[in-house]
């Protein structure tokens, strides 16, 4: 499994994504409503690109909490026309950003900078009222010669100008999409004053229902404008960072809070879950030396267990391996139960090479969560390496359950069925690990492979959906 909170590729990948084709694309559809289905059929495909292009948050620990956050904010705007579908993408940029047909997707910038969940979930919340009302949507009607795939592939540069990083970045997204679609188009998609006022109203009335504290909403806005999110400087893209009058809102909402019933102002969160998924997005995603400032500006008296933790994961990521591991056994010291403090000292172990160690470790940690892909997955590769075969195999399929578009899962997973001997489930891995990797050459090469080996009807309709989704992927490609 690749690194669950690696930095977003380079601009290459956002050059790429913007040429998605026009197939099944329909040029006279926007001659009338777009309709549920069709807003379904937009989402679906730019989730592909997105998930073809870039590198998602694999570790199931950040992502279960995200969509539990998620969930609890839909459970407020009920009913809501689409399954809401979450994601988590690594980038430090404060942002999260809703599309047509439901899928959100969340910046680990913004999980680190927020304080509380209701500051999490105000963001949510307001996403989300942008897709509920149809804001994107009502402009895309709008523009009656765009199709629903170059929509998605033009959302897709746009969003991705910025998730390359930098000015230069930003402004190479926004050149690909004006000389592919237009000026206009892009207009099309800067959200207006009225848009932003009323995903304000929406989004804080979901978040209410959802039983947030309202102030969530309002002191996330203010984290990002401290955090200059919205200076026109950056020259970034007008879908993202053109929030029309954020200071306005942050009044308006303020008011509209004033003359709420007090006790909805009284409501607290449970911070837990959310303080220790920042330890790893910190420890894992910030710059090495700048997250070892942080915890050595701390005071050794407020550290709790996962702050060992965030810091012994520092000090490997700089090769102080001893001080990693003393930090390690402090934690195992302070909480030997504690399901992730467990997992990440058995991850520390399995790469500084105590194999017996880490196999300890992490077979505790998937006994005590059978759904924690990341202890699964490192478990697996120690079964692997000691033969155990039946045993690795098992794990790895659970964490392909888990996390079903992870290349290096598909990998290992290839790798460990045809050490085994089971050929064909090996090479059909392996061309599952180049689809998600996007190397479509190696993915045929291992199909072919497959498909002279399936033997039972079994196999070849698993030959034939895996030529389905390679198909597809290529066509996402071109």
């Amino acid at each position: 499994m690749r690194s669950p909170l690696a930095i977003f590729p380079a601009l290459l990948a956002a050059v790429l994504l913007v040429l998605a084709p026009a197939v099944t694309a329909r040029a006279d559809l926007f001659g009338g409503k777009l309709t549920l289905r069709d807003e379904n059929k937009m989402g679906h495909d730019f989730d592909q690109i997105i998930r073809a292009k870039q590198n998602m948050v694999g570790d199931t620990y950040i992502t279960d909490y995200v969509a539990k956050v998620v969930a609890r904010v839909v459970t407020g705007k009920r009913p809501m026309p689409f399954h809401v579908k979450s994601a988590v993408i690594a980038n430090p940029l404060i942002n999260a950003f809703a599309i047509p047909g439901g899928y959100i997707y969340i910046f680990t910038g913004l999980i680190q900078s927020v304080t509380t969940e209701s500051q999490l979930a105000g963001v949510i919340a307001h996403e989300l009222a942008h897709v509920s009302q149809r804001h994107v949507v009502n402009r895309i009607e709008k523009q009656k010669k765009i199709t629903l795939l170059s929509t998605a592939g033009m959302l897709a540069g746009l969003l991705l100008g910025v998730a390359g990083g930098g000015n230069n970045a930003a402004q190479a997204g926004q050149a690909l999409v004006l000389g592919s679609q237009g000026v206009a188009t892009a207009a099309m998609l800067h959200y207006s004053q009225e848009d932003e006022r009323e995903a304000d109203h929406v989004g804080l009335n979901s978040l209410v229902q959802a039983g947030y504290n309202p102030e969530g909403m309002p002191q996330t806005f203010e984290i990002m404008l401290k955090n200059k999110w919205y200076d026109n400087s950056s020259n970034m893209p007008s879908y993202l960072s053109t929030h029309p009058g954020t200071a306005d809102r942050i009044t308006y909402l303020n008011d509209r809070i004033a003359r709420m019933p007090k006790e909805f102002l009284k409501r607290t969160d449970d911070n837990t879950v959310l303080k220790r998924v920042q330890v790893l997005i910190r420890a894992r995603m910030s710059p090495a030396n700048t997250a070892l400032a942080y915890w050595d500006d701390k005071a050794k008296s407020e550290y709790t267990p996962m702050d060992y933790v965030g810091r012994g994961i520092t000090l490997e990521r700089l090769k102080r391996i001893d001080e990693a591991q003393a930090d390690f056994e402090k934690a195992l010291s302070l909480a030997k139960d504690d399901p992730l403090v467990v997992r990440e000292a058995g991850i520390f172990y399995f790469k500084v090479g105590q194999s017996d160690r880490a196999v300890v470790l992490l077979q505790k940690a998937a006994i005590m969560n059978k759904d924690d892909a990341m202890a699964l997955f490192y478990l697996a590769r120690l079964q692997a390496e000691a033969k155990q075969y039946a045993e690795a195999a098992r794990n790895m399929r659970k964490v392909n359950e888990l996390v079903p578009e992870d290349w290096e899962v598909h990998h290992h997973l290839g790798m460990i069925l045809g050490e085994s001997g089971d050929t064909f489930g090996g090479n059909l891995h392996l061309a599952y690990a180049g689809v998600y990797s996007m190397r479509l050459d190696k993915a045929r090469e291992y199909t072919q492979r497959a498909r002279e080996l399936a033997q039972t009807q079994e196999q070849k309709d698993q030959v034939k959906a895996l030529e389905e989704t390679i198909q597809a992927r290529s066509e996402i490609g071109k």
